[in-house]
């Protein structure tokens, strides 16, 4: 289904129909269900029926019922419309669903009616199935179009109730979107490809849309405004045979948005590199560029772009930078305070070198800014080189490494050396030569901050062992490697308590260590708040390693990994799971996110 069902708590009693056949409900009718069901109180009742017919105009006796903002009696709720529609759905027997956009093929639902059709009766399609069509309304006694759609259709009518604001709104939004679409199809007649699978059309010509056609530029901001307001982190576009998909990166898991034809997703690919300052005719290699812009609040985020020639086309990454989420301070990131204080220790020092470690996208960037902010003052120069600048930052002096004129990381930590830098921070340490350019800064009195890729901290020495960094330069640089990860965190609207937390669940996350189960955990729901998903927002997992006398005697050429562990977590290393289990005990998380995301813990 592209909506679900909700859950309703209230109960329903043998009272007369809420509306009558062919008219729209209206808020007289309501008052009596309220009452006795327990949702409004008596006094309440009489003083919105007295004014009834004047207040509420035009707009749905719902609309006008939650616009009062009541309270329930008994848990003094507010009676809005997140428990009105489930209240009402019920009482006209028909389910409930919330609209849902990510789940709904627009395309498709908007060739089954037009939008003068579906604005005259208040209804809007949702999901076309092969022998049936489920409809949204929220005038269930208004039926006239039933049967004149199944004649037309020659499928099955199936009725469902949704708040009658998201049916107005995704009416006009949906119909909008596709009539754009097809403006855009028909101003760029057919698709040239640019693809390693060449398609040979006989007899068919046409020009290339232009990227800067009106309906291609009312698309792209569409798809900007859209993503923002679904908290997407990242917007993929891609390239299939016959459409073009994009997709939405939210709370680190990907969900289908839209399906556009290929010669409008080559436009707006266009347009959107053009904005980025890109070369729009070079599609036969990766490009990067950047474009800023704000969101509906008018906050500025900033859009960082990458492109990829794929079989089909030309792929567009673009990453979503909100200047918010990079402001955040450790404890809104899921540090704890233990770790905190440990890691500001070490990135208080005056000189060596500070790792953070984990795959992409577990937040390595977002920990090194909120690091950098709190040690960029007025009496210390920062430098970075990074490729490419994630976020514009005015407090540091931020380069860019240029694969195209050989600057790359060695060469900008080379160049930094000569500014008087007093903190460097490295993009990334991905060679012998970066590393060894790294270690130097370190040595002359410069504390350097970088990133690596490695499943866990103690992994980051024997990475660096690994390039060739000599086992006493490590020992006399390395401060300390911070690992991390992202989890998933519960939706604090929706959360429920576990009766009981499985013991293979908990033993598998806690494993080699022994440790009791929690009194308390929670499961996933879900609720509008999530979008139905039971998760809202992300938390970090963090595994800290500071370099002691201990440990450096372990590190030599042929560094044993496990013992080089075993130390670590005897001197309070607190592993990736370990660390996910305590945000389990909190209720912040769940066992199953936690051994999806953190690696196992070694030997």
């Amino acid at each position: 289904m592209n909506a679900r069902t909700e859950p309703v708590e209230t109960l329903a009693s043998a009272l007369p129909p809420l509306g009558q056949p062919g008219r729209r409900v209206a808020l007289e009718d309501l008052l009596p269900a309220l009452v006795a069901d327990g949702l409004l109180a008596q006094s309440d009742a009489d003083e919105v029926g007295r004014y009834a017919r004047l207040s509420s105009g035009d707009q749905h006796a719902l609309v006008a019922l939650a616009r009062r903002k009541l309270r329930v009696p008994v848990s003094h709720r507010t009676l809005d419309l997140d428990l009105l529609v489930p209240w009402f759905a019920q009482r006209v027997g028909l389910p409930h669903v919330h609209v849902d956009p990510l789940r709904v093929d627009i395309a498709r639902v908007c060739d089954v009616m037009s939008s003068q059709y579906a604005t005259r009766f208040r209804i809007l399609p949702i999901e076309v199935g092969a022998t049936e069509v489920t409809v949204a309304t929220a005038e269930p006694f208004v039926t006239d179009w039933v049967d004149e759609l199944h004649a037309v259709l020659r499928r099955e009518i199936r009725r469902v109730v949704a708040n009658p604001l998201d049916i107005t709104r995704y009416i006009g939004e949906f119909y909008t979107l596709a009539r754009t679409v097809r403006g855009a199809q028909k101003s760029g007649g057919a698709h040239q490809q640019g693809n390693f699978e060449q398609l040979v059309e006989l007899g068919r010509s046409g020009r290339n849309l232009d990227a800067n056609d009106q309906h291609v530029v009312t698309i792209v901001d569409w798809l900007w405004q859209y993503a923002f307001e679904q908290r997407a982190s990242d917007i993929h576009l891609e390239p299939r045979r016959d459409v073009g998909s994009i997709r939405f990166r939210i709370n680190g898991v990907l969900h289908n948005a839209y399906q556009v034809p290929m010669s409008v997703f080559a436009a707006m690919t266009s347009r959107i590199k053009l904005l980025g300052r890109m070369d729009v005719i070079e599609k036969r290699r990766p490009q990067d560029g950047r474009i800023k812009t704000r969101n509906a609040e008018g906050r500025e985020i900033e859009l960082r772009l990458s492109t990829l020639p794929t079989a089909f086309g030309e792929k567009l990454v673009m990453r979503v930078f909100d200047p918010e989420v990079l402001a955040r301070d450790f404890a809104e990131l899921g540090l704890p305070d233990d770790d905190r204080a440990n890691w500001e220790a070490m990135t208080s020092r005056p000189n060596g070198i500070v790792l953070v470690t984990g795959p992409t996208g577990s937040g390595k960037t977002t920990t090194l800014y909120t690091t950098l902010r709190q040690l960029a003052t007025d009496e210390v120069n920062v430098c970075t080189v990074e490729d490419p600048i994630e976020m514009i930052e005015p407090r540091f002096n931020q380069m860019q490494v240029q694969h195209g004129i050989e600057l790359g990381f060695a060469d900008g930590i080379r160049a930094l050396m000569r500014q008087d830098p007093d903190i460097v921070m490295v993009g990334e340490i991905r060679d012998l030569e970066t590393a060894e350019m790294a270690i130097q800064a370190a040595l002359t009195g410069h504390l350097v901050l970088s990133t690596l890729h490695t499943n866990d901290a103690p992994s980051a020495i024997a990475r660096l062992l690994d390039l060739g960094v000599p086992p006493y330069l490590l020992n006399a640089t390395l401060i300390g490697v911070m690992a991390q990860r992202l989890v998933r965190t519960l939706c604090e609207s929706c959360k429920q308590p576990l009766a009981d937390l499985p013991d293979d669940e908990w033993n598998a996350l806690i494993a080699p260590f022994r440790a009791p189960k929690p009194r308390r955990a929670y499961r996933p729901v879900g609720c509008l708040d999530c979008r139905m998903t039971g998760y809202r927002g992300r938390s970090g997992l963090y595994e800290l390693l500071g370099i002691d006398a201990g440990l450096r005697e372990l590190v030599h050429e042929r560094p044993d990994l496990g013992a080089l562990r075993r130390h670590a977590m005897r001197n309070g290393l607190r592993p990736l799971r370990l660390a996910g289990a305590h945000k389990v005990a909190a209720g912040l998380t769940t066992c199953e996110e936690v051994l999806r995301a953190a690696p196992p813990i070694g030997d």
